[in-house]
């Protein structure tokens, strides 16, 4: 079992910045897949990015490519994503998942947060 919250969310002006950071409760943490999606208004949670147990392997969806960087601290427990160049078409609520599995649905999430971009 872990727990995920998430940080960082916040109302930026297109090509700012934000970090987002995932801190996980548990031990174990670096036994667990780990990625972000995001869900707008009236569509559905969507993957955004994610890294593999398998050799740390990296995945982004093709919106963000470029722009957002995944990254995860084992020692502090913590997924990151850094997003940069953001645009309107970001503006989301942000969700960490994480999961023991490197296939298949992701078991644990956390409650969100809130990323504005204002054009």
């Amino acid at each position: 079992q872990v727990q995920l919250v998430e940080s960082g969310g916040g109302l930026v002006q297109a090509g700012g910045s934000l970090r987002l950071s995932c801190v996980a409760s548990g031990r174990t943490f670096s036994s667990y897949r780990v990625g972000w999606f995001r869900q707008a208004p009236g569509k559905e949670r969507a993957f955004v990015a994610g890294i593999m147990l398998s050799g740390g392997t990296i995945y982004y969806a093709d919106s963000v490519k470029g722009r957002f960087t995944i990254s995860r601290d084992n020692a502090k427990n913590t997924v990151y994503l850094q997003m940069n160049s953001l645009k309107p078409e970001d503006t989301a609520v942000y969700y960490c998942a994480a999961d023991r599995n490197d296939y298949g649905p992701y078991l644990f999430w956390g409650q969100g947060t809130q990323v504005t971009v204002s054009s």
